[in-house]
């Protein structure tokens, strides 16, 4: 009997010890995508609010502000080619090493861009020195997503690798709350045209110390458990990526479907908005940055409440309900901007904050185990930096186009329904390749 007792409290005492494991892996998936999505947006706040003038003072605001998105764009074209590398690398090597890659490599480009000299300083080389280091930007990215959520996932329990997983997708919003804020307050201690002069750099510059914080934490995690018994089985895979492409077409199809509804509508919300309500003279640029930072808390608790909700009804379930909402939000979310009511811009993002973190709360662990263990990395990781082009990316720019060419949000509200339906679509046919998954899992 005493052997029995003591066979079950060592049972206990392990599990004990493999859940503070994995709560201190995803943890620090939380802190590191934090980091680095606060690195990639206030470069999307910059390019919203001073980009245009300091690095392409020549042309006409809208012009201008085209040329700014356009540079924003880059990271998101930069982030599938960081996954391919990075998740190449990763599946071979694997994933603790990416990360601390991604995070080094983002801050140094992003502490960089705080110290970039104006179009007026040194001419063309301003703009084409600011599209390379934003290219860096969006390759660490590439690595940095799917790296984070593989550890939280490979270290979770059985029945929580959903939640888990979903840690570092609350880095994005936090991110976003962090590089919003930092800019409010910036913007709020110094007069518009030192802001636009110099103060814009502060938020940047910051990024050394963030960077420091997410070495220290990330060095002391362990590898995927997952990966570890790849590597004893010897299946560790010499072309992941190829493998992926010849071998789980559909998965990489439909989880690029589902990641772009969630970034093309995480990117008008964050990054066009800002500028649509600046170009129409809405509301102020302070308050657009407040409503922002207010709905990037709201943002982060509902992707934790999805993810929860994911593990009791199922992934599939929660993502694809949030979506229809989406489609019919996108016309209410313009109809409440237009009207110019500073309470009424605030309860329009909130709410589509809400509602994009609630469908995004399922969506890495649904992505990831579309893929094998074996070359997981690289699946999630392209198929991520993929729906991040054609979601993310162009948002802004086709947005603003949009803008530009009508004299009614209707045409905008048409596109941000139509980023939701891929989203929609591609949930309804993705299916995990997890032997094991719970059932109500996908």
């Amino acid at each position: 009997m005493d052997t029995v007792s003591g066979s079950a409290g060592e049972t206990r005492a392990a599990d004990a010890a493999d859940s503070a494991k994995a709560s201190k892996v995803a943890f620090a998936g939380l802190i590191g995508t934090s980091i680095e999505w606060y690195d990639f947006f206030i470069y999307g706040t910059a390019a919203g609010l001073v980009f245009a003038p300091q690095f392409f003072p020549s042309v006409s605001p809208t012009v201008g502000t085209l040329a700014a998105f356009s540079t924003f764009a880059v990271g998101f074209v930069a982030r599938p080619i960081g996954a391919a590398v990075m998740g190449h690398v990763g599946d071979r090597i694997g994933r603790k090493r990416i990360l601390l890659l991604s995070v080094l490599m983002m801050g140094l480009a992003t502490f960089a861009i705080g110290l970039l000299p104006t179009y007026a300083t040194i001419g063309i080389a301003a703009p084409l020195i600011l599209v390379v280091l934003r290219f860096l930007q969006g390759f660490a990215v590439g690595g940095e997503w799917g790296g984070a959520v593989l550890m939280s996932l490979e270290h979770a329990p059985p029945n929580r690798r959903t939640l888990y997983a979903a840690f570092p997708q609350i880095g994005l919003p936090i991110g976003i709350f962090l590089s919003s804020g930092v800019f409010l307050i910036v913007r709020l201690l110094t007069s518009a045209e030192a802001f636009a002069d110099w103060a814009w750099r502060i938020p940047f510059l910051l990024s050394v110390v963030l960077v420091g914080v997410g070495l220290f934490i990330r060095v002391r995690i362990g590898e995927s458990p997952e990966f570890a018994e790849v590597k004893e089985r010897g299946e560790v895979r010499k072309m992941p990526l190829v493998d992926v492409v010849r071998r789980h077409p559909g998965s990489l199809l439909l989880a690029t479907g589902v990641n772009i509804g969630c970034s093309g509508l995480g990117n008008i919300l964050l990054v066009f908005s800002v500028s649509y309500v600046a170009l129409k003279k809405l509301a102020s640029p302070s308050a657009m940055l407040a409503i922002v930072v207010i709905t990037s808390v709201a943002w982060a608790a509902a992707v934790y409440a999805g993810a929860s909700l994911a593990e009791r009804v199922g992934r599939k379930r929660v993502v694809m309900t949030a979506s229809a909402i989406w489609v019919v939000w996108a016309f209410v979310f313009y109809a409440l901007i237009d009207t110019g009511s500073v309470v009424l811009i605030g309860v329009s993002c909130v709410v589509l904050g809400i509602l994009i973190g609630v469908g995004n709360g399922p969506v890495p662990a649904l992505v990831a185990e579309a893929f094998p263990a074996a070359v997981r990395f690289s699946g999630a990781s392209v198929t991520y930096g993929l729906g991040g082009i054609f979601g993310g990316a162009f948002a802004p720019i086709i947005a603003t186009a949009l803008y530009g060419g009508f004299t009614t949000s209707i045409p905008l509200s048409i596109y941000a329904a139509v980023l939701a339906l891929f989203t929609l679509v591609s949930a309804a046919l993705i299916r995990s390749l997890r032997a094991d998954s719970p059932a109500g899992s996908v």
